[in-house]
């Protein structure tokens, strides 16, 4: 596994447009208020050619010419990092147009974005042998005050934290619009996840604590679910090639229901990326909310109760922020106690 330099002082942020752009509101203030704060602190900015576009199809623009923002800002010396403007619908048709054996050559560059991102997250870590960061997009570090989640995120990246801990409330509802570009997060609903493990007959009962260890894997599912399959899935050579670790997933959903999840979740344990699990944690979906009585835990617990491994849902990240953010690649140490959840990644 390669893992990038640490984003140093006075150093350059990249930035790029993979899946949407940051063009409308209230995305283009907060950007803007985002680079205005980094520029005071002393940062370059490095700005790729699609970040302020709204030309494309659930992309900034063409396929093509997100795929050449995405490889030479990737591979290029004037920046350090690169942080995604957002995530979007169809970053998936980028692609088939990214280099991704340059990529791979290049020197490791700390990526972070979340969402639509899974695109190049996960495909950094299984065809590149490349740490990414799963977090928030760059317009997020615009809000005022910043949420302790956006301060983490970037001391992250600065090599300053590698141990985070549930935060206390999230995010049910927005108050971000047009007229409110930079508000914060809106945390009005307690954390509490839920700890699942194994009895003595396999079966997953839920438990007060838990504790997993393993190599970190996932994103996004509604992405994870369209890359199985493909071309550009090597999920079970990279899980085959780290068999020693234990894969430790990392599991969230956007637009997918409890019925959608559940879906997802028999194509990617029958194409075999489920072997050599350590165990899964599960982020807050956007939309899990019950149906027809299947909820998010009957979506979830009966299709993965073979495995014989933790289960954690509800955990601090997904689509209802805050969300700690997470190194897909590293190895990490995840403990549980009375519905809160601590992390510690290494870079090993």
């Amino acid at each position: 596994m390669r893992y990038p330099e640490f984003l140093k002082e006075n150093g350059t942020i990249g930035f790029v447009a993979p899946s949407f752009g940051c063009s409308t509101e209230p995305y283009r203030t907060a950007f803007n208020h985002a680079l205005d704060k980094w520029k005071k602190e002393g940062y370059g900015i490095d700005i790729g050619p699609n970040c302020y576009e709204n030309s494309g199809v659930g992309i900034s623009n063409t396929p093509e010419k997100c795929a050449e923002e995405l490889t030479e800002w990737y591979c290029r010396k004037e920046n350090d990092i690169l942080i995604s403007c957002g995530g979007g619908e169809l970053m998936c048709e980028v692609l088939p147009f990214v280099d991704f054996e340059r990529i791979r050559k290049a020197d490791p560059k700390w990526y972070l974005g979340y969402s639509d991102n899974t695109n190049m997250t996960y495909l950094l870590t299984t065809l590149c042998d490349t740490a990414a960061v799963y977090g928030p997009c760059a317009a997020s570090f615009g809000m005022e005050p910043p949420h302790p989640s956006i301060k983490d995120t970037f001391a992250m990246l600065r090599g300053k934290k590698l141990s985070f801990e549930s935060y206390e409330l999230y995010e049910k509802e927005s108050l971000k619009s047009e007229e409110n570009p930079l508000a914060p997060y809106n945390c009005t609903e307690p954390v509490r996840s839920r700890f699942f493990v194994p009895d003595s007959k396999g079966k997953l009962k839920e438990s007060s604590k838990v504790k997993l260890q393993g190599r970190l894997l996932g994103g996004c599912l509604d992405c994870l679910a369209n890359l199985s399959g493909t071309e550009f899935d090597r999920t079970r050579e990279f899980c085959e090639a780290y068999r020693e670790d234990g894969i430790l997933w990392f599991l969230e959903a956007c637009d997918l229901n409890v019925f959608s999840i559940r879906r997802a979740l028999f194509q990617l344990k029958h194409t075999g990326w489920f072997a050599h699990t350590a165990g899964f944690v599960f982020g807050r979906s956007l939309n899990g909310g019950a149906m027809m009585d299947l909820d998010e835990a009957g979506a979830v617990l009966p299709v993965l109760e073979e495995y014989r491994v933790p289960v954690i849902l509800d955990a601090d990240f997904g689509h209802l922020p805050p969300a700690i953010p997470l190194i897909c690649g590293s190895m990490a140490e995840i403990g549980g106690i009375s519905g809160k959840i601590t992390i510690s990644m290494s870079l090993c």
